[in-house]
């Protein structure tokens, strides 16, 4: 593997370069104070930054409650994907809900999102329903995914697995 993020959680000088990787990654895109107000108002959301050589290049966010947790967002700056660093994103993720007592995960992606799915699967997600005309921009379904047992040995032998095939 090439590059390695540098993953941090999220602070609000940072939303300035999140919302143009936002802009850049999604048509219908989330206003500055949604992330103002999940860093700072929302105690069950948590956010991270992933930077490449001191630039923001990626993120993602994470709510956990109890032993749920739902991946709300994740992007990779257009230029920097392909790279394994949206899949770098997507362990942190993973990792941080585990350590925070969640024991299943869920999120919603377009349903033409081939290649988001294609990762999430080999993360263990399963398509669990569909929610019809989700995103506003074209009403477009959104595939529900989730993965589930995240505590359980056959999980965490996968991700240590995965781990080691994408770090080397």
């Amino acid at each position: 593997m090439g590059e390695r993020l540098t993953i941090e959680p999220m602070r609000s000088d940072d939303i300035p370069a999140v919302l143009g990787i936002e802009t850049l990654s999604f048509t219908t895109t989330w206003p500055a104070n949604a992330f103002s107000n999940e860093l700072s108002a929302n105690k069950l959301a948590h956010y991270y930054v992933g930077r490449v050589d001191e630039k923001i290049v990626a993120y993602g966010g994470i709510w956990v409650i109890l032993e749920d947790s739902h991946i709300t967002t994740i992007a990779v700056q257009p230029e920097f994907r392909g790279r394994g660093l949206g899949e770098q994103m997507l362990i942190h993720l993973l990792d941080e809900a585990m350590t925070r007592g969640a024991s299943w995960i869920t999120l919603e992606v377009r349903e033409t999102n081939d290649v988001a799915q294609r990762l999430y699967r080999k993360y263990g997600f399963t398509n669990v329903s569909v929610r019809r005309a989700y995103y506003s921009d074209n009403n477009e379904n959104a595939v529900v995914m989730w993965a589930g047992n995240l505590r359980g040995q056959l999980y965490r032998n996968r991700l240590r697995a995965l781990r080691a095939a994408l770090y080397g």
